[in-house]
C-alpha cells in the first residue's frame, strides 16, 4: 500500500485538476484538511478506503475509474463489471429488453460507453437502406453509423445540425470520463466530410417549439421527424449498468407517425 500512494496521488491529482479544482476546494467539499489531502497527493499519507471513495464522490468519477484509484491506493474493486448476458444481470437485461420492445415501432437501442449498440429492438429496418456493411457488422457503432459519408449522413435532412448535437454530448462524455477510445472516437468523427446536403439547404430549421434537437431522415416514405430520450439506470452497482445508456426515438409530429405505419 505505501508503494501504490504515489501513483494513487497522481491519479487524484489528475482528477482535481481535470475538474478545474484546487487542493483547498476539493478539502472543503471532502472535509479534510488541506495538509493531508497534499500529503495524500505527494504519496506521503496513505489514504484509507472510505478516504478514496469519498474523493471519488466528491470529484464525480466514473464507477470504473473508482476502481483504477481502489487499486492503485493498494485495495480491491468496489465495482463489479460484467457482461450484459451475465447471468447475474438477468433482470436488469430483461428490463432493457422489454423498454425496447415496448418502444416499437419507433426506433430505440441500447449503448455501451463507446457507443457500441449492444441491443435494439431493430424497428424501422428501412432507415438502414443504402449504408455501407462494414458500418453494421458487429460491433455497431451508433455514432459511425450516423455519421459516416457512407453511413446515415447523406439522408439526415439536418445533418449539421444533428452532428453538433452528437458531438456536444461526446464532449461532455470526454471530459467526465477522460476515456481515450472517446477521444480518439471523436477525432475520427471530426475527419468526416459533412458539406451540407441540398435537402439541408432547403430546409427550416426547427421552430422554436420543437422539444429538442430533432433528428429528421429522409426515407422511402418521405422524410421523418424524430427526437430522443436518453435513459440510464439510476442506482447501478455495476460497472456495465452504470456506463449503459437507452435511446429512444419518438415521432415529433403526425406526419411522422403516418409515414412510420406505411413502413
Amino acid at each position: 500500500m505505501v508503494a501504490a500512494a504515489p501513483a494513487f496521488g497522481n491519479l487524484l491529482r489528475e482528477w482535481r485538476q481535470r475538474r478545474r479544482l484546487s487542493q483547498l476546494e476539493l478539502a472543503c467539499e471532502a472535509e479534510i484538511s488541506t495538509r493531508h489531502l497534499s500529503f495524500v497527493e505527494t504519496g506521503r499519507s496513505t489514504p484509507s478506503r472510505e478516504m478514496v471513495l469519498r474523493l471519488a464522490d466528491q470529484l464525480a468519477i466514473p464507477m470504473r475509474e473508482r476502481n483504477v484509484l481502489l487499486v492503485a491506493a493498494g485495495y480491491a474493486p468496489v465495482y463489479s463489471e460484467r457482461l450484459l448476458n451475465d447471468p447475474a444481470l438477468d433482470a436488469a437485461r430483461k428490463a432493457i429488453d422489454l423498454f425496447l420492445e415496448v418502444h416499437k415501432p419507433y426506433p430505440a437501442f441500447a449503448i455501451d460507453r463507446h457507443w457500441n449498440i449492444v441491443a435494439s429492438n431493430r424497428a424501422l429496418p428501412g432507415l438502414y437502406v443504402g449504408v455501407a456493411d462494414f458500418l453494421l457488422e458487429p460491433p455497431i457503432n451508433g455514432l459511425r453509423l450516423t455519421l459516416h459519408p457512407q453511413g446515415l449522413a447523406p439522408r439526415i435532412v439536418n445533418l449539421a445540425e444533428w452532428r453538433e448535437h452528437l458531438f456536444a454530448r461526446l464532449r461532455r462524455q470526454i471530459q467526465i470520463t477522460a476515456d481515450p477510445v472517446l477521444a480518439d472516437l471523436l477525432r475520427e468523427l471530426l475527419g468526416y466530410a459533412c458539406a451540407p446536403s441540398e435537402l439541408e439547404e432547403t430546409t427550416p430549421q426547427a421552430p422554436e417549439s420543437a422539444v429538442g434537437v430533432p433528428f429528421r431522415i429522409m426515407t422511402s416514405a418521405g422524410e421523418l421527424s424524430f427526437f430522443s430520450m436518453t435513459t440510464v439506470f439510476g442506482t447501478p452497482m455495476d460497472v456495465t449498468l452504470a456506463e449503459l445508456a437507452l435511446e429512444f426515438f419518438f415521432p415529433l409530429d403526425e406526419v411522422t407517425v403516418e409515414r412510420v405505419r406505411q413502413l
